[in-house]
């Protein structure tokens, strides 16, 4: 008979096991911190337990926690960890650090579902969602790379991964919650951004949960033709329901959009992709991060040229917008976020 995951149980049910095994209730709370602020792997980690408890525990229960099996680490000081989970399907995470801060970027899926024809990911079938618990561990496991290597914890979080977040929603908002829980990391929600590729229905879903995390669209195209042929899948997701949601958005949230943009060589480098961009961002407030592309081979998809980007800089500052340009961080470890693909 398989063990269940003791991370699938909440709190209180922790606390009625114990209960029903002759124990205090307060036990439960014991083995719950163990499991979410200490991150215990074993139950032989919860020290504060009885012998005769911890075997109880090993008896009924498992801990699925992941495993970095790889961890790779760039000239630039980002760091790449190959995580297997407990059923050996392996996930990227990233920890990228600037002079300020230092962000986790994160997977919510073993591959991904979508088609952006960019994306290294895309190569790979979605094999399944993540857990929660699992999400969660990548995060607690580059917070602790950050407080060794850097000598502080996190200061934000980037669902910008393997995978499309919003096809995983119950799993990522439940680990959003652990994460920003006095229980699990404390961590603010307006230190973690979600991004997510445009899924209408989904960001208004997010609008109705009142969630308090950032909200990222990868963009990419504010022309149709040009983005559905990026992003095939967005044929089903015209831009004119992307704005309509991310309206939605706005005037639930009062939160600004991040719109997440690769400029490309021969693709959206043109004066017309940059006044469609600019149009489009008058419809919410926003602002606009313009992604330095690394490259997955020698295809279609090239890097424009720094005088295109200077162009999309120089038209959005232009019209009131902020725009920020993200150099590509780990290039000699394949470390893009947004853009990982397991290459073992």
């Amino acid at each position: 008979m398989s063990k269940k995951d003791i991370r699938a149980l909440s709190k209180n049910q922790l606390r009625t096991f114990f209960v029903e095994k002759g124990d205090k209730p307060f036990r439960g709370n014991q083995v719950y911190e163990w499991l979410w602020s200490k991150t215990a792997h074993t139950f032989e980690d919860m020290t504060n337990l009885s012998k005769e408890t911890r075997d109880m525990l090993e008896q009924h229960f498992t801990i699925n926690h992941i495993e970095v099996d790889d961890m790779q680490r760039s000239k630039d000081g980002t760091i790449k960890n190959a995580v297997r989970l407990h059923d050996g399907l392996i996930v990227e995470s990233v920890l990228i650090p600037t002079s300020d801060r230092t962000t986790a970027c994160v997977s919510s899926q073993v591959g991904c579902s979508l088609d952006c024809e960019f994306c290294a990911t895309a190569q790979l079938k979605r094999m399944r969602n993540l857990n929660a618990d699992e999400i969660y561990d990548q995060v607690a496991a580059i917070n602790l790379e950050s407080i060794k290597t850097h000598r502080h914890k996190l200061s934000n979080i980037v669902y910008m991964g393997m995978g499309e977040p919003l096809m995983n929603y119950n799993n990522v908002i439940k680990s959003i919650e652990m994460i920003t829980s006095e229980e699990g990391l404390g961590m603010s929600p307006k230190r973690i951004t979600v991004s997510t590729s445009g899924l209408p229905k989904m960001i208004k879903k997010l609008a109705d949960d009142e969630v308090k995390f950032n909200l990222a669209v990868s963009l990419h195209s504010a022309i149709e033709e040009t983005r559905n042929k990026i992003m095939p899948f967005s044929k089903k997701f015209p831009l004119t329901d992307l704005r309509e949601s991310l309206e939605y958005w706005y005037a639930k949230t009062q939160n600004r959009i991040t719109y997440e943009y690769v400029v490309w060589k021969d693709i959206n480098d043109k004066q017309e992709d940059i006044n469609a961009l600019v149009t489009f961002c008058s419809y919410v407030p926003c602002k606009v991060n313009i992604i330095e592309y690394n490259p997955i081979d020698d295809g279609k998809y090239q890097q424009a040229s720094s005088k295109a980007t200077n162009n999309y800089v120089y038209a959005l500052e232009k019209n009131g917008i902020v725009v920020n340009v993200r150099r590509s961080r780990g290039k000699d470890i394949d470390a893009a976020c947004g853009q990982l693909a397991n290459k073992s």
